[in-house]
């Protein structure tokens, strides 16, 4: 089974995007209520979905293996729960590749995500990551476009 990408167009800096995918204080503003990110090839990409309970609902473990700056951002992956069994263990893991580029005050977002198998429960798997995707990008799209928060704004250990 084929790789699947989703995209959207952001009316933001390539900096600002590359930062909200990139620093735990900022992913969680958008995408996942805690988070660790290790910004750097082989460091940690761990979302947690239910903070309570890391060892569900998340992507503990996960790896970034793909760092190229305000360009690409690549990490391991594992699904929700209800596909843990399939997908959620080093044999199976999938895999996303976030790719970004900026044009005319625009940033263009295109998360690629690969990995899949074949079989009903791979593409019921596949089918729901394409809609969570989907969601995800439109939360990061509206999270920074608000201008609320510091989604919008340089960090402060980045401000000259």
């Amino acid at each position: 089974m084929s790789a699947f990408q989703v995209e959207t167009e952001i009316l933001s800096t390539l900096e600002q995007v590359w930062w909200a995918w990139t620093r735990s204080d900022r992913i969680v503003q958008w995408f996942a209520p805690e988070a660790h990110i290790e910004p750097r090839l082989g460091g940690a990409f761990e979302l947690f979905f239910n903070p309570a309970n890391r060892e569900q609902m998340g992507t503990k473990g996960c790896l970034i293996t793909h760092f190229e700056p305000q360009e690409r951002l690549g990490f391991t992956w594992k699904g929700p729960d209800d596909f843990a069994a399939l997908m959620n263990h080093d044999e199976a893991l999938t895999y996303v590749l976030v790719s970004m580029a900026e044009s005319e005050g625009k940033t263009r977002v295109v998360v690629e995500h690969y990995g899949w198998m074949e079989g009903e429960e791979w593409e019921k798997a596949r089918a729901w990551h394409q809609m969570a995707w989907t969601h995800a990008l439109a939360s990061l799209k509206s999270a920074i476009e608000e201008g609320k928060g510091d989604l919008c704004c340089v960090p402060q250990e980045n401000a000259v």
